[in-house]
């Protein structure tokens, strides 16, 4: 990602929180991330990026569901128990049931005993500018996302998942960034990882930034899918119910860089909590830590946006990148 830079190294800071020391999921203990990016150059642009929650452990989970227009494997389990017990795999709309079937192997492999998983798959449609109907998305493109990641710093823009996503009208992809604060004498870290595939227009700390003014030459056509998945994580010790909370504020935050919630925006957020300590925070405290998410997902978004690279494909499809030159004269 040569001559691209995140939000905050560009002087956009998003709220008075501090960050952890990557800015990334990946600084809530235990939270790995590994990627597969798929792009050939010409019409393959996609991938999978796996958020991998350390110990796999059943933990407390939650999903909201924004807008359904989606393809979230699993997620009735989650909602229906409050528990995830796989890693989170994203990938293309075409090829997330390849994927679930390969995280079943992978889950299959660690519980040689267990005749029940439920893996959580998601997607965006990265079909503007990638070749989806060939689901070129295999088993070992995602057992190597899964069995390579790590607590780095997970690359983003047009990486993973991410490769062939456009959000806001510019190229998007992979964005992830991460809080610290203290609740109740309690450090907590909240982190976000997002796979931005949306519809809308660009908005920095409140400025619309339409890509019609600083892309002239862009088309404004939409691409199909105007989706978007966002993965929390987070240490502070919540149940469910109150991981469902975090989660529908996550889906607020898109609203915060422009997005238009369009018919056919598949918008999810899964939360989830590696706290092992009880009692659970109560209500009242969670007003910081909501604060947190939303900041955190902003960023992310923001993030996924501003590390992404002018990318064509598929039938000369071409979707730009933010450019930073323009950006400055708002």
């Amino acid at each position: 990602m040569s001559g691209r830079s995140r939000a905050r190294d560009l002087g956009v800071l998003v709220g008075p929180l501090p960050t952890g020391p990557l800015n990334a999921i990946t600084d809530v203990a235990g939270v790995l991330v590994g990627q597969t990016t798929i792009d050939d150059g010409a019409d393959l642009h996609t991938g999978v990026t796996a958020i991998v929650p350390g110990p796999m452990t059943a933990l407390p989970a939650a999903v909201c569901t924004g807008n359904g227009y989606g393809k979230l494997v699993g997620s009735t389990q989650v909602d229906e128990l409050g528990v995830l017990e796989s890693p989170i795999v994203l990938t293309g709309t075409l090829s997330v049931f390849r994927a679930a079937d390969a995280v079943l192997t992978y889950l299959m492999g660690r519980h040689p005993e267990g005749l029940s998983f439920n893996p959580l798959v998601g997607e965006t449609n990265d079909g503007f500018l990638s070749d989806i109907r060939r689901r070129p998305i295999s088993e070992r493109h995602v057992l190597g996302a899964l069995e390579g990641a790590s607590a780095g710093l997970p690359a983003e823009g047009c990486a993973g998942a991410g490769t062939g996503t456009t959000a806001l009208g510019f190229k998007a992809g992979i964005g992830t960034s991460s809080r610290r604060l203290v609740v109740r004498d309690l450090p907590v870290t909240v982190g976000a990882l997002v796979q931005a595939n949306f519809g809308g227009v660009l908005t920095v700390r409140g400025v619309p930034m339409p890509v019609e003014e600083l892309v002239p030459e862009a088309s404004r056509m939409e691409p199909p899918g105007n989706s978007c998945m966002i993965v929390v994580a987070t240490d502070a010790p919540l149940d469910a119910r109150r991981l469902g909370r975090l989660a529908r504020r996550a889906i607020f935050a898109m609203g915060r860089v422009g997005a238009s919630y369009s018919h056919g925006s598949g918008d999810y957020a899964i939360a989830f909590s590696t706290a092992a300590q009880s009692p659970v925070l109560p209500d009242a405290a969670l007003n910081p830590v909501f604060a947190a998410v939303m900041d955190a997902v902003e960023e992310a978004l923001l993030n996924s946006l501003f590390m992404a690279t002018t990318t064509t494909g598929i039938h000369g499809h071409t979707s730009y990148a933010v450019p930073y030159d323009r950006l400055a004269m708002h």
